[in-house]
């Protein structure tokens, strides 16, 4: 068994359909590890509706191939064709950011993923959940990362988030009127 990392987005109803998918990944992995959740402005995107962003980790024997065609299922059962441009609204986007210490391209699936030390919407809830763990590539803390990252134009904060009964995070006040 391997610790894996995933980031999780949404624009469109996001909260139902991120607690749809915690359901499907304890469904099939067990227990979750589960970082709070931001909302954050499009990167990229002509559309302006915001996301909700989250990274989870879990435990799986499953190869990267194997995680990957999962995540793709589970993003057509909620509306995500392959065929729709990449920076287009979607109820559910699913990243593998790591599988264990892995590096390079193993199974058609880069690892780790370029976008933890690209985006604030992953590297700060991936370094709040794991904040005593490094980088595959670079091996440095990811709270480190965190602390060096240059946020520029990108801004989130984090959102009042229930799941299965469990406060998984909480707005900042300061946070959101900072972000208005």
């Amino acid at each position: 068994m391997q610790q894996v990392t995933v980031s999780l987005g949404s624009n469109i109803d996001p909260a139902r359909h991120i607690r749809l998918c915690l359901d499907a990944l304890t469904a099939r992995f067990g227990a979750l590890k589960i970082s709070r959740v931001f909302e954050s402005e499009p990167v990229g995107f002509d559309d302006s509706r915001n996301f909700y962003n989250l990274v989870v980790a879990f435990e799986s024997d499953a190869s990267p191939g194997e995680l990957q065609a999962w995540a793709k299922r589970l993003e057509a059962e909620h509306g995500r064709c392959s065929n729709t441009p990449k920076f287009s609204p979607r109820a559910l986007d699913i990243d593998l950011l790591t599988v264990g210490a892995r590096c390079g391209v193993i199974e058609g699936v880069t690892l780790p993923r370029d976008e933890i030390t690209r985006n604030a919407f992953v590297l700060q809830p991936l370094a709040e959940l794991l904040p005593s763990e490094r980088h595959p590539a670079c091996g440095t803390l990811y709270t480190t990362l965190w602390q060096r990252f240059d946020l520029g134009a990108q801004r989130l904060w984090p959102v009042d988030f229930t799941w299965r009964g469990r406060l998984i995070s909480q707005a900042d006040p300061i946070a959101l009127a900072a972000a208005r």
